[in-house]
């Protein structure tokens, strides 16, 4: 008897927590991680930031800037069979950006070194750059982007102007990633080698430039670990000098210009 009348109280507990369940959320929910495309591990891949991109490229990935190229682009590609992903710098104000003039003066530091036209931002100023940044994720989704490249995410180590530490970068590499989640895109840790342990968990996949030549490359193992996809470029180096190790240990590696057009030599 104890057991039929413990069994009741059960069912009634439940009938009534049902009863008074909302039938629908009040918000919406982020994309779980199941949603977002994720590269696998072994990925054929596009990196291609200047010039009318070429679409006869044999390659599952396509790497393209983010202002450069409308949603027929992106269209395109995917009626090929193509996943799409978008550059966009994070870390650097450029002054040819059309969204250029939301800078204000107070987070613009020292030239990137090299790049004229650019200059480092104060990632501290989230508060600032934050709804800038969140534009430019809305306009990659808007876009219909798969995934998302933010560039120069280690101002911490570079001469920036401003007094960067390991903690601010983590914040604000954090921020970025946990805004494209919640776009449904996916998104990649660009270089920022020194970080990857405490950031792998927030970032789906790695892009890297020249750590064989830098004999760096180590430091991206904990993405392979993990069965993260690991894209990565040498521009100097031949092809047998770094290709033999990047297939050994599992990175998807090429050789390109450093202007980034269409040409490459892939190592497989």
């Amino acid at each position: 008897m104890k057991c039929i009348e413990t069994t009741g109280l059960f069912i009634l507990v439940i009938l009534l927590v049902v009863d008074f369940a909302p039938t629908a959320p009040a918000f919406t929910l982020t994309p779980a991680l199941s949603d977002i495309w994720i590269p696998s591990l072994r990925t054929s891949w596009q990196w291609q930031l200047t010039g009318v991109v070429d679409q006869s490229v044999d390659a599952e990935m396509y790497d393209i800037d983010l202002f450069d190229n409308d949603a027929s682009v992106v269209a395109s590609l995917h009626a090929k069979g193509r996943k799409v992903v978008c550059y966009m710098s994070a870390g650097s104000w450029e002054n040819w950006r059309p969204d250029a003039d939301r800078f204000p003066n107070e987070v613009l530091g020292r030239p990137l070194e090299g790049w004229p036209g650019e200059r480092w931002l104060d990632i501290r100023q989230i508060d600032i750059l934050g709804p800038i940044m969140t534009a430019r994720l809305d306009l990659c989704k808007q876009k219909g982007f798969d995934g998302v490249e933010p560039d120069n995410v280690d101002g911490y180590t570079n001469n920036s102007g401003f007094p960067l530490t390991y903690g601010d970068q983590i914040k604000y590499n954090k921020f970025l990633a946990e805004e494209a989640h919640k776009r449904g895109l996916s998104v990649g840790l660009k270089n920022d080698l020194d970080q990857v342990t405490d950031l792998l968990p927030y970032f789906d996949w790695a892009l890297n430039e020249e750590c064989f030549k830098y004999e760096e490359c180590g430091k991206l193992i904990p993405f392979i670990r993990a069965g993260k996809a690991v894209f990565q470029v040498e521009y100097n180096l031949r092809l047998w000098q770094f290709c033999p190790r990047a297939n050994r240990i599992g990175f998807n590696s090429m050789k390109k210009h450093l202007e980034l057009d269409a040409w490459r030599r892939p190592c497989r």
